[in-house]
C-alpha cells in the first residue's frame, strides 16, 4: 500500500461493535437534550443580544438570532445524521475517520480538542468574573493576583487565577464520579437557569414600548447579517451532544431528538430574549457589558439582578460540564484508536468513566484558565468548530455512499438531500473565511504541533494500520 494511501485509511465500521465500546448506556433524549442546552445557553444569553442589537441589527436582534439559528441547524441536521448512524464515541473525528479516512480525522480530531480545551479554559474565567461579582456583594473580595491571569490589564508580575483553576477542578471530579450523576446534576442547572430567563422575560415584558421597535432594522439588511454572524457562535456546543452517542440508550431516535431539540430550546430562549430586551430599552443604550442588569436598572427591578447573575454563574457551569464531558469522551475514541497513549482509554470498572482522560483534560483546562488571559484562551474555539461543522456537513455525502454504511438503517436522514449538506457545508466555509488573520495564524500553529504528533507517534501506533500490517505480512 503507498504511503499516501496509508494516510487516508478509513476506519470500518461493524453495527455488531456499537455497543462494546466499555462506556455505559444511560441517556435519555431528554439528558441529551438538557446536555445541548446547557451547552449553548451560557452566560451569552444575558449579554449577546444587548451587543448585537447595538452594533448590528437594533430591534431586529431577534430575527438575527433566528437566521443564526437556521444556518446552524443545517449542520446540526447533519450531525444527527451521522450520529443515528454510527453511534460511537468521538462525534465528528469519528465520522470523519469512516468516510475520509485516518489524517484527515486526526486533523479534525486535534481541532476540536482545542475547541472543547480552550472553550472550558474560557468559560472557567467568565465563570470566575461572575463568581467574583456575587462575591463583592457579601463583601468578600480575593487578592487580584487569585482572581486574573499575568498578562490581564491592571495585573502585574504572575498572576493565578484561583478560582477558574478550582470550578474545572471540581467539574472534572463530578465526571469522574459517573455520567448518570452527572448529567442529573446538568440537567437540574439548566431548568434553574431556563427559569431565570424566563424570570426576566415575564418581569420586563410588562415593561415593552412599542416605540422601541422603531426603526426595526436601523442599519438594513447588512447590519441583521452580521448580527446573525456574530449570533451563529452563540450556538456553539450542541456538536458536543454527538460526543455522546456510545452512551446513549437508543442513538438512532434519541441522537436527532437531543440534538435538533437543544437547537430549538435555545433558539427560542435567545430570540424571546431579544425580543424582551429590545422592547424594554432602545436599542443605542444596550452596547453595555450586562445588558440584562441594565435593562433591570432601567426599569427599576433591582430585586432580580442578583437572581440574574446567579443564573450567568449557573449556565456557565453546565457549558464547563458539558464541554469538559465531549473533550474527555473525544481522548477516549482518539486513544482507542491508538492515536494518543491508550491511558486515555482506560475506563473505571465501577463508573464506567474513562477516569484518567478527564483528569488529564481537566487538569490541562485549569491550568490554562489559571495563567493564561481570556482573549488569548477564546481564539481558537470557533475556528476549530466551524471546521468539524464543514467536515460533517460535506461528509454525508460521502456517508450515504458508503457501502457498509448503507446497509445500517439509520433512523433518520438528512432531508433535502445533497442541497442542505452542500449547503451548510458553503456556509461553514464562508463564516471561516471572515474569521480574523489571527485565529487563522493560531489556528496554523496548533494544526502544525498536531501534525508533528501524528507522525512523530500516531501514525506509528494506529491500531487500524496495525491490522493492515498483519495482513499483508501474512500474505
Amino acid at each position: 500500500m503507498k504511503a499516501s494511501q496509508r494516510l487516508l485509511v478509513k476506519k470500518s465500521v461493524n453495527p455488531a461493535n456499537f455497543n462494546k465500546g466499555g462506556l455505559e448506556k444511560t441517556l435519555s433524549a431528554f439528558s441529551l437534550t438538557m446536555m445541548g442546552v446547557g451547552a449553548i445557553v451560557g452566560s451569552g444569553i444575558f449579554i449577546t443580544p444587548g451587543i448585537i442589537a447595538a452594533k448590528y441589527a437594533g430591534p431586529a436582534a431577534m430575527l438575527s438570532f433566528v437566521i443564526a439559528a437556521v444556518v446552524c441547524s443545517l449542520a446540526a441536521l447533519c450531525y444527527a445524521e451521522f450520529s443515528s448512524t454510527i453511534p460511537l464515541a468521538g462525534s465528528a473525528y469519528t465520522y470523519v475517520y469512516t468516510v475520509f479516512g485516518e489524517f484527515l480525522a486526526w486533523i479534525l480530531g486535534w481541532s476540536l480538542i482545542s475547541e472543547y480545551l480552550f472553550a472550558v479554559s474560557s468559560v472557567a474565567v467568565s465563570w470566575s468574573s461572575y463568581f467574583q461579582n456575587l462575591m463583592s456583594g457579601f463583601g468578600l473580595k480575593l487578592p487580584t493576583f487569585l482572581t486574573a491571569a499575568a498578562g490581564t490589564a491592571g495585573v502585574s508580575g504572575a498572576g493565578f487565577n484561583l478560582i477558574a483553576f478550582v470550578v474545572v477542578l471540581a467539574v472534572s471530579l463530578l465526571l469522574v464520579g459517573g455520567l448518570q450523576e452527572s448529567t442529573r446534576v446538568n440537567s437540574i442547572m439548566v431548568i434553574v437557569k431556563i427559569l431565570v430567563i424566563v424570570l426576566f422575560i415575564g418581569v420586563a415584558i410588562f415593561f415593552v414600548k412599542p416605540a422601541n421597535y422603531h426603526p426595526f432594522m436601523p442599519h438594513g439588511v447588512s447590519g441583521l447579517v452580521k448580527g446573525a454572524s456574530l449570533a451563529f457562535y452563540a450556538y456553539i456546543g450542541f456538536d458536543a451532544v454527538s460526543t455522546a452517542s456510545e452512551e446513549v440508550k437508543n442513538p438512532k431516535r434519541n441522537m436527532p431528538i437531543g440534538i435538533v431539540g437543544s437547537l430549538v430550546v435555545a433558539s427560542i430562549l435567545y430570540v424571546a430574549m431579544a425580543a424582551v430586551l429590545v422592547g424594554v430599552v432602545h436599542y443605542s443604550k444596550l452596547n453595555v457589558g450586562d445588558p440584562v442588569a441594565y435593562a433591570l436598572a432601567v426599569i427599576h427591578q433591582n430585586w432580580a439582578a442578583g437572581i440574574v447573575s446567579l443564573g450567568a454563574v449557573v449556565g456557565m457551569t453546565t457549558v464547563l460540564i458539558v464541554m469538559l464531558y465531549g473533550g474527555t469522551r473525544l481522548l477516549f475514541a482518539i486513544s482507542r484508536d491508538g492515536l494518543l497513549p491508550k491511558v486515555f482509554r482506560t475506563v473505571s470498572p465501577h463508573t464506567k468513566v474513562p477516569v484518567k482522560s478527564t483528569w488529564t483534560f481537566g487538569i490541562i483546562a485549569s491550568v490554562f484558565a489559571a495563567v493564561i488571559p481570556l482573549d488569548k484562551i477564546a481564539e481558537l474555539v470557533n475556528i476549530g468548530t466551524l471546521f468539524a461543522f464543514a467536515m460533517v456537513s460535506i461528509g454525508v455525502v460521502f456517508l450515504r455512499r458508503h457501502e457498509t454504511l448503507q446497509q445500517i438503517n439509520s433512523s433518520f436522514k438528512v432531508p433535502f438531500y445533497p442541497v442542505l449538506p452542500v449547503v451548510s457545508f458553503l456556509a461553514c466555509v464562508y463564516l471561516m473565511l471572515n474569521l480574523q488573520a489571527f485565529t487563522w495564524h493560531m489556528f496554523g500553529i496548533w494544526l502544525v504541533i498536531g501534525i508533528v504528533i501524528y507522525f512523530a507517534y500516531s501514525y506509528r501506533h494506529s491500531r487500524i494500520r496495525a491490522g493492515l500490517r498483519a495482513k499483508e505480512s501474512k500474505s
